[in-house]
C-alpha cells in the first residue's frame, strides 16, 4: 500500500509537469510567497532565492519506457507494444504478457537549461570581497573600513546536487535545496594594517574643476569616494576601470557631457575624466610606470594645463600604471572647492622624480594643439630607471560639437569689431 502511495505520488507531480508551458526566463517570487505551495526554495549563503514550480518544470525532461512488470497489469498502456524485432515477440510476447507491459516515467535535469538557470541565479547572488580600507590621519594609518567575505555561486556543484536530488525523488516533498556557494575572502584586512609600512607621501595629482555644472560636480565626487582608500600591492597593476566599476544610475551617476563617437553627448558619469586626470597626474609625480594612457579628443578646459590629462571610458580607454615602489600604495582622495587632489602614500625608496612639461609644440586657430611632457625618475644611487615622452594630440573642439551648439568660428565676420572678435577668442579658447 505504501508502495502504491509514493508512485501516486510521483505521478501526480508528473502529470503537473507534463502539462506545463517551458520558459526560457526565470523570474523569481517574492519573499511573501516563500510559504505558497507553488514555490520552490534555494538558499545560498544567507540569501534564500524563490522560484515557482512551474518556471523550474520548464528545467526538467520527462523520459518514458515501456517494459514488462509481472507484479501489475497495464492500465493504458499498448499491450502490442514489442520492445525487440518482431520474431522474438512473436517467441515471447505471450498472451499474458501482453497485459504486464507498463509504461515508467522518470524525472531527469536538462543541464544546459539548468546551468543557464544557475547563471541567473549567481548573477544575483554572486558578491566580490571587499578590502579593508585605511587612511591617513595625523601621519598615522588607521583603519576606516572593515573588510568584507564575498561568495561566488559554484555552478557545476549545485548542478549536481540538483540532478541528485531529482534522482532521489525528494526534491518536490523537501521543496527546499541549499545550493553549493564558495566564500571568496578579500586580499587585504584590518590585521594587515601594521604590514603595510606606510609612512611617507609620495606625489601628489591635482586638478580644478571650476566652472563645472551640477552634475558634472556630482559624479566627479562619485567616482572620487571610489578611489579614497584603495590599497594597491607592490608591482601590482592598477586599472582605473577596474577600480572604478559600473558606471550608471544605480551606482549613483547623473546625465553629464562626455566625448563619444566626434560628439559631446550627455551620459551618465560624465566628468570622471577629472579623477582619472588627478591619478593620473599622481602617479607622474610619484615615479610610476604608466603603462596605459590616453589624452583627450580635444583641449578641454578643465584640464589645463593642457598635456597632462587622462581620458577613460568602460571598457576602454583605461589608465593604467604600476606601483614600482617597494611596498604598498595608499590612495587618498579630497576636494578642497573646486580642486580635486589625489595623494599616493608609500614607501619611500629615495627616488627623484623630474617632470619637464608640458611644453605646446602646436596651436591652431581652432583650437587643435600638441603637446608633451617628460617623466624622469631616477633611483636612490641617481641612476635612470624610467624616462618617458608623453605625447598629446588634441583636434580642434568644432570636431565635437556639443548639443545644441553652434559651430565655433575660426575666421573673424566683416561685420564684428576687432574687440567682439577678440572676446569671442577669448571665450572660446582660440587665442
Amino acid at each position: 500500500m505504501k508502495n502504491n502511495d509514493k508512485k501516486s505520488g510521483f505521478f501526480f507531480w508528473f502529470i503537473f509537469i507534463l502539462f506545463l508551458t517551458a520558459r526560457a526566463d526565470f523570474v523569481f517570487a517574492s519573499e511573501t510567497e516563500t510559504k505558497n505551495e507553488n514555490t520552490l526554495i534555494f538558499k545560498i549563503n544567507e540569501t534564500r532565492q524563490i522560484i515557482s514550480q512551474k518556471d523550474f518544470a520548464s528545467l526538467l525532461e520527462i523520459n518514458t519506457e515501456l517494459k514488462f512488470e509481472q507484479s501489475e497489469y497495464a492500465r493504458a498502456e499498448n499491450i502490442y507494444f514489442c520492445p525487440t524485432d518482431y520474431f522474438t515477440c512473436a517467441l515471447y510476447l505471450t498472451e499474458r504478457k501482453k497485459y504486464h507491459i507498463r509504461k515508467t516515467s522518470s524525472l531527469t535535469v536538462n543541464e544546459e537549461k539548468t546551468k543557464k538557470f544557475l547563471e541567473t541565479v549567481a548573477a544575483q547572488t554572486d558578491k566580490e570581497p571587499t578590502d579593508a580600507k585605511f587612511k591617513i590621519e595625523e601621519g598615522k594609518i588607521i583603519n576606516f573600513a572593515m573588510e568584507q567575505n564575498g561568495i561566488k555561486l559554484d555552478i557545476a556543484e549545485s548542478l549536481e546536487k540538483i540532478k541528485k536530488a531529482i534522482a532521489d525523488n525528494n526534491f518536490f516533498s523537501k521543496k527546499e535545496i541549499e545550493l553549493v556557494w564558495k566564500i571568496i575572502e578579500p586580499k587585504v584586512k584590518s590585521e594587515d594594517i601594521n604590514k603595510l609600512e606606510i609612512n611617507t607621501i609620495l606625489g601628489e595629482g591635482i586638478s580644478n574643476f571650476r566652472g563645472s555644472p551640477q552634475n558634472r560636480i556630482h559624479n566627479i565626487k562619485t567616482a572620487s569616494q571610489v578611489f579614497n582608500g584603495i590599497l594597491i600591492k607592490p608591482e601590482e597593476e592598477f586599472s582605473f576601470i577596474k577600480t572604478l566599476g559600473p558606471v550608471d544610475e544605480e551606482h549613483g551617476y547623473l546625465p553629464e557631457l562626455v566625448i563619444k563617437n566626434n560628439e559631446t553627448v550627455p551620459e551618465f558619469g560624465g566628468g570622471i575624466c577629472q579623477v582619472s586626470t588627478s591619478a593620473f597626474r599622481a602617479a607622474i609625480y610619484s615615479g610610476l610606470k604608466i603603462t596605459e594612457r590616453h589624452s583627450h579628443a580635444y583641449p578641454v578646459p578643465y584640464y589645463n594645463p593642457q598635456g597632462i590629462d587622462a581620458t577613460v571610458y568602460i571598457p576602454r580607454p583605461d589608465l593604467k600604471f604600476i606601483n614600482n615602489t617597494p611596498g604598498y600604495i595608499l590612495i587618498q582622495t579630497e576636494i578642497k572647492g573646486t580642486k580635486l587632489i589625489f595623494r599616493f602614500y608609500g614607501t619611500s625608496d629615495n627616488r627623484k622624480i623630474e617632470v619637464d612639461g608640458p611644453f605646446v609644440t602646436e596651436k591652431g586657430t581652432d583650437g587643435s594643439m600638441k603637446t608633451y611632457f617628460i617623466q624622469k625618475v631616477y633611483d636612490s644611487n641617481q641612476n635612470l630607471i624610467i624616462e618617458e615622452n608623453f605625447k598629446s594630440y588634441y583636434e580642434s573642439p568644432n570636431k565635437y560639437p556639443h548639443p545644441g551648439q553652434e559651430p565655433i568660428l575660426t575666421k573673424k565676420p566683416k561685420d564684428w569689431s576687432k574687440k567682439q572678435w577678440k572676446e569671442y577668442q577669448k571665450t572660446h579658447n582660440l587665442n
